[in-house]
């Protein structure tokens, strides 16, 4: 399910005063607006509004995980309902259709809400529904990375990792930039997410974020 204007619906506690919009006209000089909702633009703007997310599924009986503040779950003698939270998205999933859409309808009386059907994508997550289960992938995510790094036509190499390497004596020069092998090693950490056959790689080269140079590059990319 999609949120319409999420930002706005949050309450502002907080005392903010903003510049008269443009266009707006007053007599007095130094004149201020005083804001009564939370705005797009403001800092306080995401945590207003999962504040009033979060009471709103708290009246519906649901537990926040402590593991996982995005997580609700509602666990009701058989019935199961789960809430997964990222920004305006949410994911609700359970064992009883009936439930789930007496939920929905709960959700659409607090919020103006847009239900986008079945889980197809997810925060770079394929989601395939089969008479045998539900299948994750991530191709698309790993095609993204594999274009970024320009090796789409590359040969793939038979392992992820060379075996009995020696990285934390690897050679070369010092990257300029160690941002881009931080974000490179973030984004493969999330693709473990499917790939577990790459964790081993990625914890890894995930140890040199300080001290790395062209060795540990080319070793990412390896994995790649």
């Amino acid at each position: 399910m999609d949120v319409h204007n999420v930002f706005l619906d949050g309450d502002l506690e907080d005392e903010v005063y903003m510049k008269l919009p443009p266009g707006f006209q007053v007599s007095q000089l130094g004149v201020v607006c005083k804001l009564q909702k939370s705005l797009y633009g403001l800092r306080q703007a995401p945590e207003c509004w999962f504040a009033k997310l979060s009471s709103a599924l708290t009246r519906y009986r649901f537990q926040q995980s402590q593991k996982d503040h995005s997580l609700f779950s509602l666990n009701n003698n058989d019935i199961l309902l789960v809430v997964l939270v990222y920004i305006d998205d949410l994911v609700v999933v359970g064992n009883n259709d009936t439930v789930i859409q007496c939920f929905k309808g709960y959700l659409n009386q607090c919020f103006r809400m847009k239900d986008l059907g079945r889980l197809k994508y997810f925060l770079g997550i394929e989601v395939a529904h089969s008479p045998n289960g539900i299948f994750l992938c991530q191709r698309k995510y790993a095609l993204d990375i594999i274009i970024e790094v320009e090796l789409l036509g590359a040969k793939p190499a038979t392992t992820p990792c060379e075996e009995n390497h020696k990285l934390g004596f690897a050679t070369g020069s010092f990257l300029s930039d160690p941002a881009t092998y931080r974000r490179f090693i973030g984004r493969l950490i999330y693709m473990c997410f499917t790939r577990s056959d790459l964790a081993y790689s990625v914890q890894v080269l995930s140890q040199f974020m300080q001290n790395l140079c062209s060795g540990h590059w080319q070793a990412a990319l390896r994995v790649v």
